[in-house]
């Protein structure tokens, strides 16, 4: 089965293995990068997109996308984390290609209005595109298939906040848009720190990409070094946390994951800015706000060695295509 997805996303070194895994897989279907700010502004992540579709004869649209949240005051890149253009040491070149016209969100709500019930929506940024598609056009929420989001973390796993000591970056970015996409009446699934932390891409997994799978696994190899020295300098971690790869690895093969379900809401104010919480019960309470959003699945385990041994032999396959 081939899964038609728009991938959502704020480039960004594990944006860039994710954008790699999904061209690469057979069973997706890329039909759009969309860009968001985030991992870099607006403008460096776009160029980085366009970059990587002429890098790799992509046939997939880039289309611009917001370089703002919807009402907080932006964080700024995470230069610390991915560099000053967003690729770590390296620097995408020139680029002979231009995005599409459209922004980012008219680009989805046009693209799911032309595929109903077809389109996967995997976002892996700040939720800020599918919020804006979502108030332009909420119809759209009954015609995509699914929308699988990287972000947030729920406690599970004993994995909390990266960015702060209980949000996770990409809804700290925006948290009014992740509350909008999470109470929103389609399937979301929430790939999480409570599972994105449990599979790790060793400096030894990262050295044999490198050499097994051509020309994509030396590049990878190249825009992890940065990557490598935040997370070695950050935690003492030799490889990195499998974050934005394991939203694609999650729509190609379900049954890696393990997921819980309930209503999810976003704290979008004071120290908790950015923390979610799902209810995962059946009480009844007085007061409760979640009790009339839909429920939506959370990831709560992960098989990570077959999801580790996916990516692997995916990019060697595609490596050895090329």
């Amino acid at each position: 089965m081939t899964h038609k997805i728009i991938l959502d996303t704020d480039p960004g070194i594990d944006d860039a293995m994710a954008i790699l895994f999904a061209e690469a897989h057979p069973a997706i279907d890329l039909l759009a990068i969309t860009t968001v700010f985030g991992n870099a502004t607006i403008e460096n992540g776009t160029h980085n997109a366009l970059w990587l579709k002429q890098k790799y004869v992509m046939k997939a649209d880039v289309a611009k996308g917001a370089a703002a949240p919807l009402l907080r005051e932006p964080v700024g890149p995470t230069t610390v984390v991915h560099g000053p253009t967003g690729f770590g040491d390296v620097r995408a070149g020139e680029v002979s290609l231009s995005a599409d016209p459209r922004p980012a969100w008219q680009y989805i709500v046009e693209t799911v209005k032309a595929h109903p019930g077809e389109i996967t929506l995997v976002t892996i940024g700040p939720l800020t595109n599918l919020a804006l598609a979502l108030q332009a056009a909420p119809e759209i929420a009954g015609l995509v298939r699914e929308v699988v989001v990287m972000g947030g973390a729920f406690g599970v796993n004993g994995h909390r906040g990266n960015v702060t000591p209980y949000a996770e970056a990409n809804i700290h970015d925006d948290p009014e848009a992740a509350d909008m996409v999470f109470t929103a009446d389609w399937p979301v699934v929430i790939i999480g720190l409570d599972v994105t932390q449990q599979s790790v891409f060793s400096g030894a997994y990262l050295d044999a990409l490198r050499d097994e799978a051509g020309e994509p696994g030396r590049f990878l190899w190249d825009v992890s070094r940065f990557y490598l020295r935040f997370y070695s300098a950050r935690i003492g971690m030799e490889g990195c946390h499998v974050h934005d790869p394991s939203a694609i690895a999650y729509v190609i093969d379900p049954s890696l994951f393990t997921l819980r379900e309930g209503p999810v809401r976003v704290i979008t104010q004071g120290p908790a800015i950015g923390h979610t919480l799902q209810k995962f019960d059946g009480n009844s309470h007085p007061h409760d706000e979640w009790a009339a959003c839909p429920a939506q699945r959370v990831g709560v385990a992960v098989r990570d060695q077959a999801l580790l041994a996916l990516y692997r032999d995916t990019l060697i396959a595609w490596g050895k295509r090329r």
